[in-house]
């Protein structure tokens, strides 16, 4: 490829990753706002910090197995690489960002508000889940491999991506309040910017720009 057809499809790839940041931006904000609604009321109810674990344990690997089959399913419909590629692809953009966005960058967030807050990488764990019984990493894991196959199998895009995002607020939501100890309600308005960035460039990045790095031939202009 010539220097300018590569900066003609870096240009491209730009407009498009920006497109997509700009359509998701609503129903982010939105996403976060459902984020704002759950946490006054698990402060208002007084709901103990377990109760949370478990939703947290809940939504995190529903969150991977969408991310995971939306990531890998992006990059079948636009390439024809090798099974082994788009395994290593789905894997790594979902367990590898879902971390990122429903582990990390909560704890991040947490510590620079001077919270309480402790670190958990699921993907590595090896406590059992609760109410399960079984290793956080297994669970992790066999949710990844599950969506991987059902994206390899049928490509499907628009409606996993919405619930993928939904999904990753609560997730992030529920890290807070699993695993952090604060005064939630004068952190609200702070806590509404973090969970929105915090879903908002992980998400488009695992499910659009990050499979879309590994395809020559794709179009970034056409429409996922």
């Amino acid at each position: 490829m010539s220097s300018s057809g590569g900066a003609r499809t870096a240009s491209k790839m730009t407009r498009r990753i920006v497109s997509e940041l700009k359509e998701h931006a609503p129903f982010t904000a939105i996403g976060a706002v459902t984020g704002i609604i759950l946490m006054v009321i698990i402060v208002f109810t007084h709901i103990p910090s377990p109760v949370s674990e478990a939703a947290f344990y809940t939504l995190h690997p529903l969150h991977l197995l969408l991310s995971a089959l939306v990531t890998t399913a992006m990059y079948r419909r636009y390439s024809k690489g090798k099974l082994w590629a788009a395994i290593l692809i789905g894997y790594f953009g979902s367990v590898g960002i879902c971390t990122l966005s429903d582990a990390i960058i909560p704890y991040l967030e947490g510590t620079s508000l001077n919270i309480e807050i402790s670190f958990h990488a699921p993907f590595l764990e090896t406590e059992a889940m609760p109410y399960l019984g079984v290793a956080e990493w297994v669970v992790i894991n066999s949710a990844a491999v599950i969506g991987i196959a059902l994206g390899y199998w049928k490509q499907i895009t628009k409606f996993p991506h919405s619930g993928h995002v939904l999904l990753s607020t609560w997730a992030s939501l529920f890290y807070f309040t699993a695993f952090g100890t604060a005064s939630w309600l004068p952190l609200l308005p702070v806590i509404f910017i973090f969970l929105f960035i915090s879903v908002w460039i992980p998400c488009c990045t695992s499910d659009i720009v990050f499979p879309l790095l590994f395809i020559r031939k794709a179009d970034p202009q056409e429409n996922h």
